[in-house]
């Protein structure tokens, strides 16, 4: 047999406390943000926040387990596919209450209970160590950009650096030995005149 619960309870049974936390729990979870009783809100911030560790996990039998106890799907889809994400860098504090003025009426204290969406110190610091890499990889790359033109265009004036050309050598050495065959004329006139003069004495 179950242990009876302490003190008073929300609605006139044990049932009735569970359909009423599941209908706070559908409502805080597709609005954001609900305003009900302080007994309501105390009873309803675990409530909420189990269902949310559950939904991080993302497990079929914990997706299961939530439906039974918020029984609407298009709530429970919500909570899992798009609240839970943006709760993962977040290890508990899921809500946040905050003390509203009391009920006009019959003077009921009210409060509002609310998911924190707002990332974590820790996640902001990641953030930003990733920024700050992300940056200085992009100066490194522009540095590297920088440098690249300098070498190609050493390449391109060593390409224009005027080139000898093998036939203007072959044309100028051609040029130097015709101009040295008249120096060696003369000797061959003077042998000859030598050999006329003494075929002439003989």
């Amino acid at each position: 047999m179950p242990t009876p619960k302490r003190g008073a309870r929300i609605g006139g049974s044990a049932h009735n406390q569970k359909r009423i936390l599941s209908n706070l729990a559908a409502a805080l979870f597709e609005h954001g943000a609900i305003k009900t009783t302080d007994a309501r809100a105390k009873l309803l911030r675990p409530f909420a926040e189990k269902l949310i560790t559950k939904a991080k996990s993302g497990t079929v039998a914990d997706r299961r387990l939530v439906l039974a106890q918020v029984p609407q799907k298009d709530v429970v889809a919500y909570l899992f596919d798009e609240l839970a994400p943006k709760f993962a860098g977040r290890e508990g504090g899921y809500t946040r209450s905050i003390k509203l003025e009391n009920r006009s009426g019959d003077n009921a204290p009210m409060t509002q209970i609310s998911l924190v969406l707002e990332e974590t110190v820790s996640t902001e610091a990641t953030r930003a160590t990733r920024a700050a890499a992300s940056r200085q990889a992009t100066e490194d790359a522009d540095i590297d950009t920088s440098a690249t033109p300098a070498s190609e265009e050493n390449v391109a004036v060593a390409d224009t650096e005027p080139v000898e050309d093998d036939s203007a050598v072959a044309t100028d050495e051609q040029a130097v030995s015709d101009t040295e065959a008249p120096a060696d004329e003369p000797a061959e006139a003077l042998d000859a005149q030598k050999d006329a003069v003494e075929a002439e004495e003989k």
